[in-house]
């Protein structure tokens, strides 16, 4: 009786230092060194982020970034830009934690990437008298392409365009009037913003169709590997359970859907 006691209690003690013993490290090192998590909130993309009519940032992005630092228990600094370009730069500086910008093989060498969150369509607007009728007529010579400097379109069409010239406006709501002051022949972005400018300036038309799918990821420095893997599960959690389909109807926003399950990039 008393050798049964006595294998009782060490199980119990057994138990209790198992319980005790520390677990992996908790990714609020990585994800968040200072004891804030600093978002990077693009307003270049109003998928992703506007001003509400308190002048402060809402969207989707920012509220992933909220919901993520609440998993963390840390406060959450809001830091705002007004191009991916300058985003990206941010991240790769460190002078972010974390980011929401477009999955690019360019941006992949510089900055962590996780799972995309949703999938975003790019459109052409052309003038009302262009001759250009389809996607497949932009990239002929004597095209000019306006995008928006550091933009995932900019990164795509530098890539692809073989025949065009393209143009880079300072950011990409910028990118409509930098095409209709300088008489360009094309204005390329995120098909929301171009339809926005259509009912805003007259005159222009959006092409049917897409010249490329985004998909938006959350984005973290080189360096936070782990960081990363929490971030990367935390995304496909926030796809699944209807977190991120609830934030796109909450702000109204269409043109964007909800990213399949993906791999980390």
């Amino acid at each position: 009786m008393a050798l049964q006691r006595r294998a009782a209690l060490l199980a119990c003690a057994a138990l209790v230092a198992g319980c005790a013993a520390p677990g992996p490290a908790a990714p609020v090192t990585e994800l968040a060194p200072s004891g804030r998590l600093r978002a990077a909130i693009n307003f270049g993309n109003p998928i992703l982020a506007a001003r509400g009519p308190d002048g402060q940032p809402q969207g989707v992005s920012v509220d992933l970034a909220r919901e993520l630092g609440k998993r963390l228990g840390v406060p959450v600094d809001l830091v705002t830009f007004t191009s991916a370009g300058k985003v990206v730069e941010a991240v790769k500086d460190a002078r972010v934690d974390i980011a929401f910008v477009a999955i690019d093989p360019v941006r992949g060498a510089d900055v962590l990437q996780t799972p995309p969150y949703v999938v975003i369509e790019g459109a052409y607007l052309v003038k009302n008298d262009s001759p250009i009728r389809r996607n497949e007529e932009v990239d002929r010579p004597g095209n000019r392409v306006v995008v928006g400097l550091g933009s995932a379109y900019d990164l795509y069409l530098t890539r692809e365009l073989k025949a065009a010239t393209l143009v880079k406006a300072p950011t990409s709501p910028a990118v409509t009037d930098v095409f209709l002051a300088q008489g360009m022949e094309v204005a390329a972005g995120v098909k929301q913003q171009l339809q926005a400018d259509a009912r805003r300036v007259p005159g222009v038309r959006l092409l049917d169709g897409r010249f490329m799918v985004i998909q938006q990821a959350m984005g973290l420095p080189r360096g936070r590997e782990s960081g990363a893997r929490y971030v990367s599960a935390f995304v496909e959690e926030m796809k699944a359970s209807g977190f991120v389909a609830a934030a796109l109807q909450r702000h109204g926003i269409q043109g964007a859907v909800v990213a399949p399950p993906g791999n980390a990039r």
